[in-house]
């Protein structure tokens, strides 16, 4: 399998929503073919009953200058009958290499920049999810607690409820959820941003009601779209942008933060105290 493609296909799936019909019987064209066939624009505008014209305009529609640029990165990416996976852990490790080269082509380091900015200029951090989403909430506090960020996950939807009214213009609020509908989730964004906070939703749905109360909608992929997805844990996905955060915020004046996450290996080994850093939120 292609290690780390800029692939289309995500952000295909990802827009899907906003195309026409039309563009629609496209992209299921091109997300579901599993066989190399000719992809000129001759011969995908018979297959698909359409005019070339309208795979010009669907290709623009995605980002591309025209089809041909379009058509060059799907062929780049694209792989044809894969040899028949023989066991259950070449399928796993498949699909989860799958659903890395689905990471990466969606991720947007300038965007996790903005956000480990934010973090390191917030006094408080809030991070809530329900569910699978909520422990990973709770494996993000635990992270970042470690190299001196001030934060708290709440996984209970009556304490996110009540939380979210103590947030203000120094705090910073993630909410976690895949489906982007967890109702305790969305009030906490909701609330929190009325009064000044900073908002993040990690989703791996993209909606535009999402910008009226979320400074920053960070997309991750779906395990619905994923070969396997049943079998991978629903935290995964989350666990590669933490991480991905995580990498981003230590960076900040590294030498600090490594030091903080070796006092606390210190504490929990008993070990000897040193000088305490100051200015630690």
């Amino acid at each position: 399998m292609e290690y780390y493609v800029k692939s289309i296909i995500p952000i295909l799936k990802m827009n899907y929503d906003k195309f026409t019909p039309l563009e629609k019987n496209i992209a299921d064209f091109f997300i579901g073919n599993k066989e190399r066939v000719d992809l000129s624009s001759k011969a995908v505008a018979e297959r698909l009953y359409i005019s070339e014209a309208s795979l010009s305009r669907f290709a623009k529609k995605c980002g591309y200058r025209g089809y041909r640029e379009f058509i060059y990165q799907y062929e780049s990416t694209f792989v044809g009958n894969r040899e028949s996976m023989t066991g259950n852990t070449r399928m796993i490790l498949n699909a989860y290499q799958e659903l890395l080269n689905k990471t990466y082509s969606m991720i947007d380091e300038t965007q996790i920049d903005r956000i480990s900015r934010a973090m390191d200029k917030a006094e408080r951090v809030v991070v809530g999810g329900s569910g699978s989403s909520g422990q990973a909430a709770a494996e993000m506090e635990m992270r970042f607690m470690r190299i001196g960020v001030n934060i708290d996950s709440i996984q209970d939807g009556d304490l996110m409820r009540m939380r979210a009214v103590f947030q203000d213009a120094r705090s910073l609020v993630f909410g976690i959820s895949v489906s982007g509908e967890t109702d305790s989730v969305l009030y906490l964004l909701r609330e929190s941003h009325w009064r000044g906070a900073k908002t993040v939703l990690i989703t791996a749905e993209k909606k535009e009601e999402f910008s009226e109360f979320c400074n920053e909608v960070v997309c991750m992929p779906s395990l619905r779209y994923l070969n396997q997805g049943n079998l991978i844990s629903p935290q995964f996905p989350i666990l590669v942008m933490v991480d991905i955060l995580y990498a981003h915020y230590a960076a900040l004046d590294k030498g600090k933060k490594e030091l903080l996450h070796d006092d606390t290996l210190r504490a929990l080994d008993g070990g000897k105290r040193r000088q305490p850093i100051s200015g630690v939120k």
